[in-house]
């Protein structure tokens, strides 16, 4: 039997207090982890279906044989995860923006931890996602990359620092995708229905778009609920 409720760890981060919480789901009978950012929850391991569809989505456009990722985002750790059950990655770099999420996985305070941490395909890399994109030398100077996979923002439109905004628009897309070798992937999880707008910018740079809708069941409601992966591939 779980514990009832911890606060695993609470920090103060450049865009609010950041906390990782573990407690039992009574209904299910499992240990639930969550992360929230001031009164916001960000991600729980209830719902984690999307993030690993990112993974798998994203790759299955991926032809090549050995594949370099990067993966924007860390969170629980679900996309990293399940990229690496793909046995064609043969390196992978985690993008995280907050080092406090970085040190729980090494510190061992979450269920995937000793999977990414033990594996040696995958480098987590203390950065801005964003910023990285944007610049020349991108995410590892220079490097190109098979599959690019970002779970930051909850939607284009729902962003979680307005600096990252102009990163969805087709010359921030762009600029991103420049560090892609031919052939290469970019796939992103958003919490918000397929929107029209983003899919026709997304398609002023990558030659094949598509909009997946991801269900899942939501005890909650007593019902499903929905994200989407977008995925674009350049040839």
């Amino acid at each position: 039997m779980g514990v009832r409720f911890e606060e695993l760890d609470w920090r103060e981060t450049p865009i609010g207090a950041i906390s990782l919480r573990r407690r039992r789901d009574p209904v299910l009978d499992v240990d639930v982890f969550e992360v929230k950012l001031d009164d916001e929850y960000l991600m729980s391991s209830l719902f984690t279906v999307a993030e690993v569809e990112l993974a798998r989505l994203g790759l299955a456009e991926s032809s090549g044989s050995e594949l370099d990722v990067v993966v924007g985002g860390l969170g629980l750790g679900y996309t990293a995860r399940a990229a690496l059950e793909d046995r064609r990655v043969r390196s992978m770099l985690v993008v995280e923006g907050l080092g406090e999420v970085i040190e729980w996985h090494e510190r061992g305070l979450l269920p995937l931890a000793p999977e990414l941490t033990g594996d040696p395909r995958n480098r987590f890399v203390h950065g801005d996602f964003f910023a990285l994109a944007e610049s020349p030398e991108g995410f590892d100077g220079g490097r190109r990359f098979d599959a690019i996979l970002l779970d930051i923002d909850h939607s284009p439109q729902n962003v979680l620092d307005s600096g990252h905004a102009g990163f969805y628009a087709p010359d921030g897309l762009r600029k991103m995708a420049a560090h892609l070798r031919p052939g290469g992937v970019f796939a992103l999880w958003s919490d918000d229905p397929p929107e029209d707008g983003f899919t026709r910018d997304l398609a002023e740079v990558f030659d094949d778009v598509t909009a997946h809708v991801v269900s899942f069941d939501n005890h909650y409601t007593g019902g499903t609920s929905a994200n989407t992966v977008y995925v674009g591939v350049s040839t």
